[in-house]
C-alpha cells in the first residue's frame, strides 16, 4: 500500500466528507436564521431560571439512551441534534451517581421512581455501582419504585435495585444470559478477491479474525465462554440477592422460560409475577394513583410531585469551593485514535494533554483515569501510558478505575498507574496487538485494471493495495507484531511488578472478567469509580477535596448553542433516517467495517492493541 489511501478509501471517505458538510452547512444555515428571527425574544425573556425542590418529591430516574462516562458527541452537534430532535440519546454516568448521592441525604425527596423504558444499553460494572448507590438511599428509609413496560435484561437489573417493580400487564420481562456472536466474512471476501493479510501474537488474539475465518476459533470460543460464565454467574447472584431468590431459581427461570411462559398462557408479564421477578402488574395512570396515594399530588402537572434527576442536579449541584485541593478525573472512553480527537474517542494527543493539564494544575493532587475502552492503535496507547508514567514521576498518584471494558490498548494506558480498580464484571487483560492489511489487485483485474511497475529495491511499494503482498514484506511485518508484542509484555511486567513470563501466562490475548483479572495480578482491587477515587485521595494524603473532570471544554459559541438550545422546543418528531438506517447493523459489523477501512495514513499496515469483546 502507498502512502495514500487506496481509491475505494478515498471515495468512501470523500463522499462522507461531502454529505457530512453539506448536512453541517444546512444545519448551520437554519440556526442562523432561526436566532436571527427569535433571538430579540430569548434576549428579551431570558433569566436565571430557578428550580424549587420542594418537600415531598419523587425523584425520578429514567435514564436514556446508552449510560455513557462521557457524551460521545461534541457540544454544538449535541445541541444542534438536539433542537432537531435528531439526537442520539445518552446519559452520563457521573450524572446519575452525583444525583442520587445528592438525593439520599435530601430531606425533600421523599422516594425514588426508576422508570426502565428508555434505557438502551448499560454495562453490568455501572449497574453494579448503581447498586451500592441506590441501597445507600434506600438505607435511609426512603422508598425506591422501579416501573417498565417491558424489561430487557439490562433494564431488568436496574429495576430490581427497587424495594418493589412493576410492570405493564401486557409487558414482559426476558432474561438471556450473555453471548459473543460475530459476523464472519472470509467466504464473503474471497468471492470478491479481497486478500487480508492478519499478523497477531497470541492464540486468543480474535479481533480481527472475522476476517480471516467463517467461523469462531476454538482458542476464541474458550475464552470467550470462561469469562462469559463468570459475568453470567456474578448477574445471576446479583439479581437473586436483589429479589430475595436463589441463583439456580432464577437460571431455572431462564432456561425453562418458554415452559413457564406456556403454563401462564403466553403472557409474559404473568410469568414474570409468578417467578417472583416483578410484585405487582399495572398500568402507568394506576402507578401514578398510587404515588399521589402515597406522596404530594401536583396540581401543576396533575400527577405527584416529582422531579427528573437531571432537573434535580441542575437545582442542587452547587459550584466546585475555591482553592481546594482537587482529585482529577480523566475519561478515557472509546477507541484509542491518533491525533486529537473528540468526546467517545481516546486520542492519543488530546487524552493525554488532559493528563498533562491534570499534572501541571497545583490545585490537583491526584489523577483517575476512568477507562472504558477496548483498545486501538497501539503508538496513541503508548502516548497515552507515558502521561501516566510522567505524572507519577512528578509525585501525583494515579489511580485507574476500570468501567465496562478496558482490554487490550484500554489495559495498555492503564496498566502503569498506582493502582487499578474493575469491577468483578469489567472486561479486561487482552495482552496482545495484531497487524491487519488488506490489498485486492484480483479485484481490480476481474474489471480489466492491472497493476505493473518498477522499483528500487525487493519492498518498494510492497504495502499498496493493489498489489500483491510479497513474503519478505509479510516476514517484515509479522517481526514488527512479535517484538510489539513482547514490549507489551515488558511494560505490563514492569508495571505489575511481574515477570515477563508471568504476564504471557495470563496475556495471549486472552480475556478476562474483573474478578479473573485480579486473580491473576493484572488488577488491585475490586470497585467502582467512588472507591477509586478515595483511593487517590488516600495516595495523595487528602481529605477534604473536591472531584473534578478534566475535559475539553465547549469554546464560547459552543456554550451559547448549548445554553440556547437547552429550553426549546424541538422542531421535528420524526427522529433521524440515518440514525434508523444505522440502527440496522449490527453493532459488531459496524466495528468490523471500521477496523477494515480506518487503514492509517502515516503507516504501512495497522497495529492494533484491540479487544472485540461486548457482549449481547
Amino acid at each position: 500500500m502507498s502512502d495514500k489511501p487506496n481509491l475505494l478509501i478515498r471515495l468512501f471517505r470523500g463522499t462522507w466528507r461531502l454529505i457530512d458538510f453539506s448536512r453541517r452547512i444546512a444545519h448551520l444555515t437554519f440556526l442562523l436564521i432561526f436566532f436571527t428571527v427569535v433571538g430579540g425574544v430569548i434576549v428579551a425573556t431570558s433569566g436565571e431560571r430557578v428550580i424549587l425542590v420542594r418537600d415531598g418529591t419523587a425523584l425520578i430516574v429514567a435514564p436514556e439512551g446508552m449510560v455513557v462516562e462521557q457524551y460521545s458527541v461534541e457540544p454544538t452537534e449535541r445541541a444542534i441534534s438536539r433542537l432537531m430532535d435528531e439526537e442520539t440519546p445518552e446519559t452520563r454516568m457521573r450524572d446519575l451517581i452525583q444525583s442520587i448521592q445528592l438525593a439520599t441525604t435530601d430531606d425533600r425527596i421523599q422516594r425514588m421512581v426508576i422508570d426502565t423504558d428508555y434505557l438502551w444499553g448499560i454495562g453490568v460494572s455501572k449497574l453494579q455501582e448503581l447498586k451500592g448507590i441506590i441501597s445507600e438511599f434506600k438505607a435511609t428509609g426512603k422508598e425506591v419504585i422501579a416501573y417498565g413496560h417491558g424489561m430487557s435484561q439490562h433494564q431488568y437489573y436496574l429495576a430490581s435495585l427497587a424495594d418493589e417493580v412493576w410492570l405493564h400487564p401486557e409487558g414482559l420481562v426476558l432474561l438471556e444470559g450473555y453471548g459473543v456472536y460475530r459476523n464472519y466474512y472470509k467466504e464473503g471476501l474471497d468471492k470478491l478477491s479481497v486478500d487480508v493479510h492478519l499478523f497477531r501474537v497470541g492464540e486468543y488474539k480474535s479481533a480481527a479474525e472475522p476476517f480471516v475465518r467463517n467461523d469462531m476459533s476454538d482458542f476464541s470460543r474458550e475464552a470467550n465462554r470462561y469469562w462469559l460464565d463468570s459475568l453470567w454467574e456474578e448477574v445471576l447472584e446479583d439479581l437473586a440477592a436483589n429479589r430475595g431468590m436463589r441463583p439456580e431459581q432464577l437460571s431455572e427461570h431462564v432456561e425453562q422460560f418458554a415452559e413457564r411462559l406456556r403454563e401462564a398462557g403466553g403472557r409474559g408479564s404473568e410469568a414474570a409475577l409468578e417467578a417472583g421477578l416483578v410484585d405487582r402488574l399495572a398500568t402507568r395512570d394506576e402507578l401514578r394513583e398510587y404515588l399521589i396515594d402515597r406522596g404530594t399530588y401536583d396540581s401543576s402537572i396533575e400527577s405527584f410531585r416529582q422531579i427528573d434527576f437531571d432537573t434535580y442536579l441542575k437545582a442542587v449541584q452547587s459550584a466546585p469551593r475555591p482553592f481546594t485541593d482537587r482529585v482529577a478525573v480523566v475519561v478515557a472512553q472509546g477507541a484509542i485514535v491518533g491525533g486529537d480527537q473528540p468526546q467517545g474517542t481516546v486520542g492519543g494527543e488530546s487524552t493525554a494533554r488532559l493528563i498533562r493539564q491534570a499534572r501541571t494544575d497545583t490545585q490537583v493532587k491526584a489523577v483517575v483515569l476512568r477507562v472504558d475502552s477496548p483498545g486501538g492503535s497501539v503508538l496513541p496507547s503508548e502516548q497515552i501510558r507515558r502521561e501516566i508514567e510522567l505524572t507519577r514521576q512528578a509525585g501525583k498518584p494515579v489511580i485507574v478505575s476500570m468501567s465496562s471494558v478496558a482490554a487490550s490498548g484500554g489495559y495498555w494506558i492503564s496498566m502503569s498507574a498506582d493502582e487499578i480498580w474493575a469491577s468483578p464484571t469489567t472486561i479486561t487483560g487482552s495482552i496482545g496487538i495484531y497487524g491487519l492489511l488488506t490489498n485486492f489487485p484480483r479485484t481490480l483485474q476481474k474489471v480489466g485494471i492491472h497493476t505493473d511497475g518498477v522499483g528500487t529495491t525487493r519492498i518498494a511499494g510492497a504495502t499498496r493495495a493493489d498489489r500483491d503482498l510479497p513474503d519478505n514484506m509479510a516476514d517484515i511485518i509479522q517481526q514488527i507484531i512479535d517484538d510489539g508484542y513482547e514490549r507489551f509484555i515488558e511494560k505490563v511486567a514492569d508495571a505489575r511488578d511481574m515477570t515477563s513470563e508471568a504476564v504471557d501466562r495470563v496475556a495471549r490475548g486472552r480475556v478476562w472478567s474483573g474478578a479473573q483479572a485480579r486473580d491473576r495480578g493484572l488488577v488491585d482491587e475490586l470497585g467502582g469509580l467512588e472507591d477509586a477515587i478515595a483511593s487517590a485521595a488516600r495516595h495523595a494524603g487528602i481529605s477534604d477535596y473536591q472531584v473534578e473532570y478534566v475535559e475539553k471544554q465547549p469554546s464560547a459559541i459552543e456554550q451559547f448553542f448549548i445554553d440556547i438550545t437547552a429550553g426549546l422546543p424541538r422542531l421535528t418528531r420524526s427522529g433521524s433516517a440515518m440514525g434508523w438506517l444505522s440502527g440496522m447493523l449490527p453493532a459488531s459489523m459496524k466495528t468490523d467495517l471500521q477496523l477494515l477501512m480506518d487503514q492509517p495514513r502515516n503507516q504501512p499496515v495497522g497495529v492494533y492493541a484491540y479487544c472485540f469483546c461486548s457482549v449481547d
